[in-house]
């Protein structure tokens, strides 16, 4: 009489798999943070948290560059893309170095007064 063999579940493919969703997490993680496009050092405040919605136009500006979307831009380029907005009621959400000089500031908000894009949120960090 021949004894069978006692068949046993191979984890080998589970274990590949396992490691390919890790993996696949591990590196759209690491994505998500490359939606800023400028290091700011923003004031900080006490004013209350808004919740970010993907449909949200966002403007960083610094002492040297400014981006929209994530994407670095000049002043002509920022006009460009706030000409294409078609729903002034759309939020813009601006963050502002706190060293940066006044001037800019104006400039940005200069150009959303511009194309009637008065729907604003200013970004701090919280007071520790």
């Amino acid at each position: 009489m021949k004894r069978r063999e006692q068949l046993g579940i191979d984890l080998t493919p589970i274990i590949d798999v396992v490691f390919i969703l890790l993996i696949f997490f591990i590196v759209t993680s690491v994505f998500k943070k490359d939606e800023l496009a400028l290091i700011l050092d923003l004031p900080e405040s006490d004013a209350k948290t808004m919740e970010v919605n993907d449909d949200q136009i966002f403007i960083e500006l610094n002492e040297e560059k400014i981006a929209i979307k994530g994407i670095v831009v000049n002043f002509l380029s920022l006009e460009d893309n706030l000409k294409e907005i078609k729903n002034n009621k759309k939020p813009v959400i601006i963050r502002i170095d706190k060293n940066t000089r006044y001037e800019r500031v104006t400039q940005v908000l200069d150009l959303l007064q511009k194309y009637n894009l008065n729907n604003l949120a200013l970004v701090t960090d919280e007071k520790k």
